[in-house]
């Protein structure tokens, strides 16, 4: 099948790359010009595990191709999945400027039916305005489909190619037989197609998410609750893991999450709710826990110095996940800028993100290019992203290279006893 995939940014490029690797022949145009040549020559503008390769081949197959050129990706192709950001606005709701701009440009270059594809996280009723501005601009048939993504950054390539679902809104037959005919080598494991109305499969992302966040938010304040009772929150953790209907997933405690999609999805569930007439109670609760979260490591390094000027903090993690070099969002900025403003020198290290971080820091923290570099001289070493590598160092050369062997994990990636065995001062979340 012939497909244009409009965005050639995270989500973009991992769904030409997955639909390409079925034998597809696809077309990724982005107007960012510089992006395009870098694609072309190889070099990928984030990082995902398996996306290079994946890309690599696919190109020098020739089913997949990168272009600036709009016009000529629609004219050929059968389905067309929009791919652009949705930026949150200072409201928190969607930008769907992006989205409607590309609409109306795809709309007038379209020489045939077509089916139009949401891949972008737009909020409810976007399917609908999108035929109204399609049509304004064309007389060539066509549908609008809604079609969610659901990729974890870090395990994007299989959560493609191994969904657990695959939801499909559409509001008729035809577009909803191209959609299932194009899914179908992804589920031929059992994987479910879920077909619905647009609004429906619009909903789905939203709440799934906010689902997933307010389960972390969640286990971040009975973390809090068990620190005030000197209760442990991995014993507590485990016993509701335990409880069929509750299960394990997303109940680790931690230092909020972050990311490109929990924070702008739950801001734009609470804002299109609020602008429907309905408060989100919740969700306006999961937002404010995940903000004071962010900081709890500054909190608990306040407590233990009584102040943090001219202290020097080793830490370990940048990205807002593992296996990503994504920093939007990351609790590793509030941490670091509630450390920056509190008179503390800063030396960070990770293993994708340094670029990004300099983005966003520039100089005012210094870049240890290993992990150890990190500690030398350090007053503490904060955890912030829980990297493998970062889960059986050497403690003895740890310490040899810290001032004081102090560590303040966010993650909980040691075991208690254990730092207590090795010499450390160590406080964790909820422990």
């Amino acid at each position: 099948m012939k497909l244009a995939v409009v965005g050639s940014g995270y989500v973009g490029l991992v769904v030409g790359a997955c639909f390409a690797e079925n034998g597809n022949d696809v077309v990724c145009v982005d107007s960012d010009a510089e992006k395009i040549a870098s694609l072309q020559q190889g070099r990928l503008p984030i990082y995902e595990p398996g996306l290079g390769e994946l890309v690599a081949r696919n190109r020098a197959e020739k089913r997949l191709r990168f272009s600036t050129e709009l016009a000529p990706a629609i004219e050929s192709a059968q389905v067309v999945f929009i791919a652009v950001g949705t930026p949150p606005g200072e409201d928190g709701s969607a930008d769907l400027s992006y989205v409607l701009a590309v609409a109306r440009d795809l709309a007038r270059a379209m020489s045939g039916y077509t089916v139009v594809v949401t891949k972008s996280t737009v909020p409810v009723g976007t399917a609908a305005r999108l035929r109204e501005v399609i049509a304004d601009e064309t007389s060539q048939p066509f549908s609008v489909v809604s079609n969610p993504e659901f990729l974890k950054q870090g395990a994007a390539i299989d959560d493609f190619m191994r969904p657990d679902r695959v939801v499909i809104g559409a509001e008729d037959q035809r577009a909803a037989g191209l959609m299932q005919t194009l899914y179908a080598p992804f589920t031929r494991t059992g994987a479910p197609i879920q077909l619905m109305d647009c609004a429906s499969a619009e909903l789905c992302k939203y709440a799934s998410n906010a689902m997933l966040a307010t389960r972390v938010s969640f286990m971040n304040e009975i973390a809090t609750v068990c620190e005030m009772f000197g209760a442990d929150v991995d014993k507590v953790r485990r016993a509701m893991a335990a409880d069929r209907r509750i299960g394990p997933s997303f109940l680790f405690p931690g230092i909020g999450y972050g990311g490109s999609c929990f924070p702008k999805d739950i801001k734009a569930l609470v804002s299109s709710s609020r602008a429907a007439g309905y408060r989100c109670r919740i969700l306006e609760s999961v937002e404010a826990v995940n903000a004071a979260q962010k900081v709890r490591l500054v909190d608990k390094m306040r407590a233990h110095f009584d102040s943090l000027t001219g202290r020097t903090i080793g830490v370990w993690g940048l990205s807002f996940k593992p296996r990503t070099d994504d920093m939007r969002e990351a609790p590793s900025v509030p941490t670091i800028e509630a450390l920056l403003a509190a008179g503390a020198a800063v030396r960070a290290y990770d293993p994708q993100a340094e670029r990004a971080a300099r983005a966003i820091f520039g100089e005012r923290i210094t870049y240890a290019a290993r992990s150890y570099d990190a500690l030398e001289g350090a007053d503490a070493l904060a955890i912030v992203t829980e990297w493998n590598e970062f889960r059986e160092p050497d403690f003895a050369r740890m310490r040899s290279l810290m001032r004081a062997p102090v560590i303040f994990d966010g993650r909980n990636v040691f075991d208690v006893e254990q730092m207590r065995t090795e010499g450390f001062t160590y406080y964790s979340i909820g422990r």
